[in-house]
């Protein structure tokens, strides 16, 4: 029996898919365009909802080796640093089953990566999948890899290659991500670097007028990820350059970052200003992305599933662009797992039904968040005073956090 899977794209959705999908008996083959892997990006954070996902694959320990687990979220108030309430973390095992943790997105997929390779899933790198052909019993993909084109067919294929995804743009023809208006600016800085009053082994989130700062350790607590995300508009000469939106990794001069951030964070209490100035080697990330998913048609299309980022880009305000990901993969695993090559339409259109609402709920959730941690006026005034009297109710996502694939 045929039960071969190609997957374009080798970053932690594509991962993520092959090492499930390969747990559920298929031979799974990967075709990443990068030459190699790299330690691109900064911090994820990972609800209990993944990591009850991980640790049933088998990877809690191998999680536990380069996770932060933070004690509590404390949503505090930009201008004056105040508390506003917390989220105490820890809580996170007894009401959910799994615990809450933070790491270095390398770290993530690194424990991925060796745990598809774990399961007999092939990898290519420097192979980019130019365009991809279905009849009604095989897809076959166009790869170039090393200067030669070859093809490859399987019965059954994902597109897990991105935002910018080049699949998605021929199933669907819905044109480019658009430009969100919202820029993060990240930066890693080891603790050991700064004074005590500003090392922390919790997740704080900074709530300011259009714009926000969330930090957390990583790479067990010996690293602390700070990101600023505001609201405003890339140069011309940024907004005319395609490349200049597809690379989260973009590093612009000191001096014009610097000034960007200060700009951002005008108001800013000291322990933040301080924070901030104690960070170095910002990057760049022009935040890109679609409406919220409104069907099942944009995620699978006959013998092809889109995965990750090619089927629901989410804004960071939830924490979930990465989670969702993975319980796609783990989704995808289950209604695979005894299926035969003839099933693969029928099982993949249950996968797009199981999958593309939560997906499009927790799309419009993010959006929410993000006006709600940049609200001004009598918007923040409310916001402010709810988090006060309600607490770690109002921040608590029980929804979000409950679900189970299984």
């Amino acid at each position: 029996m045929n039960r071969n899977m190609l997957i374009a794209g080798g970053g932690i959705a594509g991962m993520a898919a092959g090492f499930s999908v390969a747990r559920a008996g298929w031979q799974t083959t990967v075709f990443e365009q990068a030459a190699e892997f790299s330690e691109v990006g900064a911090g994820v954070q990972l609800g209990p909802n993944v990591t009850r996902i991980l640790q049933a694959w088998g990877l809690g320990d191998a999680l536990k080796q380069v996770a932060a687990f933070p004690a509590g979220l404390h949503a505090r108030s930009l201008a004056t640093g105040e508390v506003l309430a917390t989220l105490p973390l820890t809580d996170a095992v007894a009401n959910y089953g799994a615990p809450y943790v933070t790491l270095h997105r390398a770290d993530l997929h690194g424990l991925l990566l060796q745990a598809a390779a774990g399961e007999g899933v092939q990898v290519h790198s420097d192979a980019v999948v130019h365009r991809v052909f279905q009849t009604s019993d095989t897809v076959t993909f166009d790869v170039m890899q090393h200067d030669q084109l070859r093809q490859h067919t399987a019965p059954a294929s994902l597109a897990a290659d991105g935002v910018w995804s080049r699949l998605r743009q021929q199933l669907l023809g819905d044109g480019l991500p658009a430009f969100t208006g919202h820029i993060a600016y990240r930066a890693l800085v080891a603790q050991a670097d700064l004074p005590m009053h500003l090392r922390s082994q919790d997740v704080s989130v900074w709530m300011g007028s259009k714009a926000h700062v969330v930090s957390y350790p990583v790479r067990g607590g010996e690293y602390l990820n700070v990101v600023c995300l505001a609201e405003g508009r890339l140069l011309d000469d940024d907004a005319n350059n395609l490349l200049a939106l597809q690379t989260w990794n973009a590093k612009k001069s000191e001096t014009q970052t610097l000034a960007e951030l200060h700009h951002a964070l005008r108001g800013a209490c000291a322990p933040l200003t301080d924070l901030m100035s104690a960070c170095s080697d910002w990057r760049l990330w022009p935040l890109c992305g679609r409406p919220a998913m409104q069907g099942a048609h944009e995620h699978v299309q006959d013998r092809l599933a889109l995965v990750g980022d090619v089927a629901h880009p989410m804004l960071p305000y939830l924490a979930q662009g990465a989670g969702m990901a993975i319980e796609d993969a783990s989704e995808l695993a289950l209604q695979l797992r005894d299926a035969t090559a003839e099933d693969v339409p029928q099982r993949l259109q249950q996968f797009a039904q199981a999958r593309w609402s939560r997906n499009a709920r927790v799309q419009a959730r993010a959006v929410r968040n993000g006006q709600i941690f940049h609200a001004t006026g009598p918007m923040r005034m409310g916001r402010d005073m709810g988090l006060r009297l309600m607490g770690a109710r109002l921040m608590d996502v029980p929804w979000l956090y409950r679900y189970c694939s299984a």
